[in-house]
């Protein structure tokens, strides 16, 4: 038989009917066993299934609650943060008095010094200038007789590419303190 098994059940119930029909008692005694058997079958895999969905909407419930105390806890939360803030309350910044720090006063100015200004004088002396680099000697060039001789024994693609005459640019100084 094939079929759900309501379907079997179903098809058993009508082979019964027609076995009492035709008075053969054993055929629809059997008959009768076979549609209970699948019917037994049927209500335990109902069973199963509504115990199956009991458990999942419990879980689902107890997941939904979880999630109404999160959010709950968290404006609760954020209304305290908030009236806090608004009341003044909480942890507030620590602030110096400025008559307790006594800036230096530099005496020829009357600024105040800087770190950034106070330059000692062994620093100052360290920074020393680059010598510049002496002009590179040149070769005098071949007269111009002997370069036509040798045609042959330089071709012009073997020839060293010509460089450039500009003057390399100086590189800025750096300071003595970023270097540090």
């Amino acid at each position: 038989m094939r079929g759900t098994p309501q379907q079997i059940i179903d098809k058993y119930n009508q082979l019964t009917r027609d076995a009492q029909l035709s008075n053969d008692r054993v055929a629809a005694e059997n008959f009768q066993q076979h549609a209970e058997h699948y019917l037994r079958m049927l209500n335990e895999a109902q069973r199963e299934i509504d115990s199956r969905r009991e458990e999942q909407e419990r879980q689902n419930r107890e997941r939904q609650a979880e999630r109404d105390r999160e959010r709950a806890e968290r404006l609760e939360r954020q209304e305290r943060e908030a009236t806090d803030a608004a009341s003044g309350e909480g942890p507030q910044p620590e602030i110096q008095d400025p008559r307790d720090v006594a800036a230096p006063v530099s005496e020829s100015s009357g600024l105040v010094d800087t770190p950034e200004g106070q330059t000692s004088a062994p620093e100052a002396a360290e920074v020393k200038k680059t010598p510049a680099r002496k002009p590179r000697n040149r070769k005098p060039a071949a007269p111009k007789e002997a370069a036509d001789g040798n045609a042959e024994a330089k071709p012009d693609a073997e020839a060293k590419p010509k460089r450039s005459r500009a003057k390399p640019k100086p590189k800025p100084e750096e300071p003595q303190e970023a270097a540090e």
